[in-house]
């Protein structure tokens, strides 16, 4: 299977108010594809973060299927790109409990929880998620680069304001910067507590 088949070529925009942008996204024409739904994700590695080492992601999530997904290392640098590039395989499996336990027996387990609420639409050949998380509110655009740019301006997005980072860098740089003595991106963990994703954007 070629790398070049598989690629996930991305970028997020925080976002201050989602319903502003949800009108923009109709007025353009964008279909919704799918409703907004609760997410439960989970990374898995081994107890030594071999994964994450090599800057690969094996996740599996749980909204209305079980998805698989694995995440290669970035390379934006090596296709000269402005968004974020990795290799993207994924498949749907039976059983989330099930899964997990089948990667407990090959030495992986769940090293991080993270929680969202996700809507999907979908405008031209671009996919754009609205994103609900315990830290803030994001804009998601997948496809193909110049498309991509091209959603951001029609939904008044400003490009240099882009995100690059996926949400698990992002939280990191939360923990980092307010000493979280938690990893797990969930919305009890954050109630109550006086912290945005602004505080490290």
């Amino acid at each position: 299977m070629n790398v070049q088949d598989n690629l996930e070529v991305e970028v997020k925009f925080l976002a201050t108010d989602l319903g502003a942008v949800r009108e923009r996204l109709v007025t353009a024409g964008a279909v919704m594809t799918k409703g907004r739904v609760y997410e439960r994700n989970a990374r898995l590695d081994t107890a030594d973060a071999t994964l994450r080492q090599r800057d690969e992601l094996l996740r599996l999530r749980q909204d209305t299927a079980v998805t698989l997904t694995f995440k290669g290392r970035s390379l934006e640098a090596e296709q000269e790109s402005e968004a974020k590039v990795r290799e993207e395989l994924e498949v749907q499996v039976s059983d989330y409990d099930t899964a997990v336990a089948i990667f407990h027996r090959l030495g992986l387990t769940p090293q991080q929880v993270y929680e969202k609420y996700r809507e999907t639409w979908r405008l031209g050949g671009v996919e754009v998620t609205l994103d609900e998380l315990p830290y803030g509110r994001f804009i998601e655009l997948e496809g193909p680069e110049t498309a991509i740019k091209e959603t951001a301006a029609q939904l008044g997005l400003l490009w240099e304001q882009r995100i690059v980072s996926n949400y698990l860098a992002l939280m990191a740089a939360l923990k980092q910067r307010h000493n979280l003595p938690f990893d797990d991106v969930t919305f009890a963990n954050f109630a109550g507590l006086p912290i945005s994703i602004a505080d490290v954007l």
